[in-house]
């Protein structure tokens, strides 16, 4: 695979897909506000931007092939969109691939049934309600432009560094307890996998829902992992618990099965990790 891949918001997804990018052969930008960020990209071989140098940022937006939008939205929308259409604009530059990586939340509760990509968006969180809000500006971006434009519906990403095993290992994990919740995961390598399937099969306008093959409570897997481990099981406590943070409550606002079943059939894709089992014991094997 050649070309440049411009990915903005170089966070954990952003950085994961960057580095896949080099080791398929393409250049790999990506865009970070934190310096320190930017000097770890660099080191790797990442062209490191910070998104508010527009020259710079116009520049890699001229050379990149495939732009892949992580950042999430705030008040006023998708912050890539705001940035990357007026270089896009400026600088006359068609990009063969645009992805914009928004959440399953867009899907709202499923009562533990399941969420396909053609069903109505019944976003239940603010979060939820930006992501239905910055996917519906991206795809009339892409129509006014004439661009290719992707959307992909990510669920709980997981990963070296960010999965339970760290939680557990340092004491944080807390065994929340909601009956009849359903959670549905995504190995960060998984995902950036299904990204570059999508470059490789391009199709304007399509939602892809990229999430494994086993919606399991997390309590389950809180509790097998601490066995793996070990380790003792975390104090147990009520989703609604004062020590479970906000951002982990709205988790437990929806309960869903994600069908992937799109991406499998048009795409290719396969996750290499299709169950929590086989993705915690790749975490632990690393």
């Amino acid at each position: 695979m050649t070309g440049s891949l411009l990915v903005f918001g170089g966070g954990y997804v952003g950085a994961r897909a960057a580095r896949a990018a080099l080791r398929r052969g393409m250049a790999a930008a990506a865009t970070s506000r934190d310096a320190g960020r930017r000097a770890s990209l660099a080191v790797e071989g990442v062209d490191a931007i910070d998104p508010r140098d527009a020259e710079a940022l116009s520049a890699a937006v001229a050379r990149a092939s495939a732009i892949l939008v992580t950042a999430a939205p705030d008040a006023a929308g998708c912050p890539g969109l705001r940035a990357l259409v007026p270089a896009l604009t400026a600088c006359g530059a068609y990009p063969d691939w645009i992805g914009y990586i928004s959440s399953t939340a867009v899907y709202g509760d499923r009562d533990g049934g399941w969420a396909f990509e053609d069903d109505d968006l019944n976003a239940s969180s603010l979060e939820g309600a930006r992501r239905v809000r910055a996917e519906a500006d991206w795809l009339d971006a892409g129509r006014g432009m004439g661009l290719t434009v992707q959307l992909f519906r990510l669920p709980g990403i997981y990963g070296p560094g960010r999965s339970v095993v760290d939680r557990l290992r340092d004491g944080t994990a807390r065994l929340v307890r909601k009956p009849g919740q359903v959670f549905n995961r995504i190995h960060v390598d998984d995902a950036v996998s299904g990204l570059f399937a999508s470059m490789d099969r391009p199709n304007p306008g399509r939602a892809y829902t990229l999430a494994d093959d086993e919606p399991a409570p997390a309590d389950v897997v809180m509790e097998w992992t601490a066995d793996r481990l070990g380790l003792p099981r975390p104090p147990e406590v009520c989703w609604t618990d004062p020590s479970v943070s906000e951002a982990m409550r709205r988790f437990y606002l929806d309960s869903k099965r994600l069908s992937n079943a799109r991406a499998k059939a048009e795409l290719g894709w396969r996750p290499a990790y299709p169950g929590w089992r086989e993705g915690i014991e790749a975490i632990l094997a690393a």
